[in-house]
């Protein structure tokens, strides 16, 4: 019913009542896509007197002579159900891939109204069109997720699987670390064959598939939604590479030991406060060069 009422939508010959229906179709709707995308396509170069040529000396071979007119109708509707039938299957099948950059936090808002935040530096991948289906996506980098209540909810990483019903949490895959956090609800962390509960108020850090703290939590959300990041007993080297994803910048140790620990916070919003607070309880101190680049030396 829905290729019918297009043809004739193609063909200019649908009524007012016919192209309300079609309207409301999925058919239509991705159709408008395509035709967004293919608007912007470049053609080949025509040689209009060659396919003339060519046209004669095939007719003239053939014993059933076909009206170049019907030829030509022929030719154009086949390219442009070709066309639409492939972008069918491309919009249809495409992924959704969202990026935020360095020194850059995003907003997304998926399918079923569940809300993601991205950290600095960060991707999420999902398929809109099996959204309803499956309800999974997969996370680089770091993501504060409010989901809305429905089927399982899975955030798919490398260093494992966070599932949940419903629920706040938040989850920081980068390299080898894997951090996540459970601010309302109950979340399912599997890595490495093993499975591990993480009720509200709690939080886990694996590293290399293996558990090396699990901590209650009081606050309600993760500190760099409010500019600030937090850590407690992390390598100096750990704390750089954030610094350098929340301000785009550069650093250089001249330090003997980078895997000295540092518990405390930094703030997004002013570099230099964000280095003193690093610095001074290390007893290290800095430089900042014109170009914002950042030199962090002992004594």
């Amino acid at each position: 019913m829905n290729e019918k009422l297009l043809h004739k939508f193609l063909n200019n010959e649908i009524s007012d009542a016919e192209m309300e229906t079609l309207q409301a179709t999925d058919m239509y709707r991705d159709y408008l896509k395509i035709a967004s995308t293919t608007s912007t396509m470049q053609t080949p170069a025509f040689n209009r007197e060659r396919v003339w040529q060519k046209l004669n000396e095939n007719t003239k071979k053939q014993t059933k002579i076909i009206s170049l007119p019907l030829l030509r109708s022929i030719i154009q509707y086949a390219a442009i159900f070709a066309l639409l039938f492939a972008g069918y299957l491309y919009v249809t099948h495409l992924d959704v891939s969202v990026t935020s950059h360095v020194a850059e936090k995003k907003n997304l808002t998926l399918p079923d109204n569940s809300e993601v935040v991205l950290n600095a530096d960060s991707k999420v991948i999902y398929n809109k069109k099996s959204w309803n289906k499956k309800r999974s996506l997969s996370l680089k980098g770091e993501a504060f997720f409010k989901v809305a209540k429905g089927k399982k909810f899975d955030v798919v990483t490398d260093q494992g699987i966070v599932s949940v019903m419903g629920t706040q949490f938040n989850v920081q895959s980068r390299e080898n670390h894997f951090h996540i956090a459970c601010y309302e609800g109950l979340v399912r962390v599997t890595f490495d064959k093993q499975e591990i509960q993480l009720p509200a108020g709690n939080s886990v850090i694996i590293e290399n598939g293996v558990v090396i703290a699990q901590q209650n939590i009081s606050a309600t959300q993760p500190g760099w939604m409010l500019n600030e990041s937090a850590f407690e007993n992390s390598p100096l080297i750990t704390i750089v590479e954030e610094l350098q994803r929340q301000y785009d910048i550069e650093v250089v140790l001249k330090i003997r030991d980078k895997n000295i620990l540092f518990t405390g916070t930094f703030t997004h919003t002013n570099l230099e406060a964000a280095l003193k607070t690093i610095c001074v309880p290390l007893q290290l101190k800095y430089s900042i060069d014109d170009k914002r680049g950042v030199t962090i030396y002992e004594d």
